[in-house]
């Protein structure tokens, strides 16, 4: 009890407090309610539904990387209002990228399309099949080049038994392209002395004179090659004959190429050789309108897309499903029938 207050004044007076506090109570729960609304009305309705999307490509020295990075500046360009933000991861490839599809770990990779085939239906590598890895659109083609030292000797893939000879690293889109080349011309893994490298690696070796040649599945005029051609003699290996055909029949994502004369110091001539396609797929469950728009973006901006890499050049929407080898993503269903090249 309050000095000088009765009992009954002290419960009028509590009771006045208790309506106090709620009414203040009520007060502030009003103030933040309205703060909260104002907050959310302020922040654009693009930040509130952001999406960072990557896309898994490969090493820094080929072409993947730069694909990824084009992309991704395009996105940026084209996609910011719709809050979608594209970022380019470097990986280990063709085989490690479909890995991270399967795993939900990315949401986009770029990658051979022969490798594409073999993860959907889980051939050859692939215990099982991951289902979630479709396509998006195909890129341009991937030259399988052999690169000899000048001196090494080496004429032919035959010429490569007991050879140092660098086949990419495990789980690279390389190392399955040289297993089945060494196939068709009789030989294994086991006959070749095969140095797991990367590209970058395997440029370094053929400079100290380390290795005797290397597999690299990349674009003509790759600069991996083109550095390496300045600092050491080097020869283009003619992949062709019988073989290839032998190799076509039983692996179809191959194509018969040519490595243009005077793409590397020191080979002015054409050279035969063969091919796969690079593509870019997607994880199945990843929203069509992501997928849509990033690729219509893509297509709309080759301007931006050809500046990245020379190989670049020849990508169009028109030729976006040669050499597709996995079903379509719905979203890159709805923009290829959009356009007319999907009926």
């Amino acid at each position: 009890m309050v000095p000088g207050r009765g009992a009954g004044e002290d419960l009028k007076f509590e009771f006045w407090e208790e309506k106090v506090m709620i009414r203040n109570k009520k007060l502030l729960l009003s103030v933040v309610v309205m703060l909260a609304l104002a907050f959310a009305l302020a922040v654009p309705a693009g930040a509130a539904k952001r999406r960072f999307i990557s896309i898994a490509s490969g090493w820094v020295t080929g072409a993947y990387y730069p694909m990824a990075g084009a992309i991704s500046r395009i996105a940026w360009k084209h996609l910011k209002d719709k809050g979608i933000k594209v970022t380019a991861e470097s990986s280990g490839a063709s085989v490690a990228n479909a890995k991270l599809i399967g795993a939900g770990d990315t949401d986009f990779a770029i990658l051979q399309n022969d490798i594409a085939n073999y993860a959907h239906y889980g051939k050859l590598m692939f215990k099982k099949p991951i289902k979630k890895l479709l396509g998006v659109c195909t890129l341009f083609p991937e030259h399988v080049q052999l690169i000899a030292r000048a001196d090494a000797g080496i004429n032919s893939p035959a010429d490569l038994k007991g050879k140092k000879v660098a086949v990419g690293p495990v789980g690279s889109g390389t190392t399955e392209n040289a297993k089945q080349i060494l196939e068709a011309w009789g030989l294994s893994m086991k006959d070749i002395k095969a140095q797991r490298l990367k590209s970058s690696q395997a440029a370094d070796y053929i400079k100290d004179g380390r290795l005797d040649a290397a597999f690299f599945t990349v674009a003509v005029g790759a600069a991996v090659i083109v550095d390496t051609a300045i600092v050491k003699p080097i020869k283009v290996v003619p992949i062709s004959g019988p073989n290839v055909d032998k190799l076509i029949k039983k692996y179809p994502f191959y194509a018969k190429q040519v490595v243009a004369g005077g793409s590397y110091k020191g080979n002015p001539k054409d050279v035969p050789t063969v091919s796969v396609m690079s593509m870019l797929a997607a994880r199945a469950d990843l929203e069509a309108d992501i997928v849509y728009s990033i690729l219509k973006a893509m297509y709309s901006d080759l301007d931006q897309l050809r500046k990245a890499h020379a190989k670049f050049k020849d990508i169009s929407p028109k030729t976006g499903l040669v050499g597709m080898s996995v079903p379509l993503h719905p979203g890159a269903k709805k923009y290829f029938k959009e356009i007319g090249v999907l009926k």
